[in-house]
């Protein structure tokens, strides 16, 4: 019997990229199940089976964000790992409000997928009673100063360092120190993992 911990759900209208995906992933170690659209997948016979999905954006008939968002709103959280080749700040957000754990543009680095699919499978595990989840992105975060936090929650809205400059007086250079310190003490200077912070663990309210 596959172990849940080590299952994928591969979704992906293109064949020469699932097969090389998949192909990948099971190198990796990992049992990977093939669906060539969001539709298969959703009529796969055991609803139950727990894993990592990744899921291509655009694919004909269901995408693979409103595969994320259908999933959402049926309760069925699973981790998710959205791959695409027209990536914008709009749908990074909307992947990681659905509950994506990344967000990957096409060509798919092989390490930063295998990566993510173990993330996702480790939140997995924490999610299960006794999984025993941390709280390490919390404590990053209180590293982080109040103007920083501001630059993170702009950025992770689309903001480009000139407009965020702009909006805060500041110089363009300020603003990009600013970026490396948050990606010091988050971990990461990659934008799609500050916006799934940003979405994760909101900042105070501004007046």
């Amino acid at each position: 019997m596959t172990k849940p911990m080590r299952r994928v759900f591969l979704v992906d209208d293109d064949d020469d990229v699932r097969d090389a995906l998949g192909l990948l992933l099971r190198t990796a170690g990992f049992t990977v199940e093939t669906y060539a659209s969001a539709l298969a997948f959703l009529g796969r016979p055991d609803r139950s089976a727990l894993g990592c999905l990744v899921a291509d954006v655009r694919m004909p008939g269901l995408s693979g964000l409103q595969l994320l968002e259908r999933l959402a709103a049926e309760g069925d959280r699973l981790p998710t790992v959205v791959i695409t080749g027209h990536g914008d700040i709009s749908a990074c957000r909307r992947a990681f409000r659905s509950g994506a754990v990344d967000f990957l543009t096409k060509p798919v680095d092989e390490q930063a997928l295998i990566e993510a699919v173990e993330a996702g499978l480790a939140r997995l595990q924490a999610e299960r009673p006794g999984g025993g989840g941390d709280d390490e992105m919390q404590v990053r975060l209180r590293q982080v100063t109040p103007r920083e936090r501001e630059v993170l929650d702009m950025v992770a809205a689309g903001w480009s360092t000139k407009e965020i400059a702009r909006a805060l007086e500041l110089s363009p250079r300020t603003v990009e120190t600013h970026r490396a310190n948050l990606g010091a003490k988050l971990g990461t200077g990659s934008v799609a993992e500050m916006v799934r912070i940003a979405l994760a663990y909101p900042g105070p309210a501004t007046p």
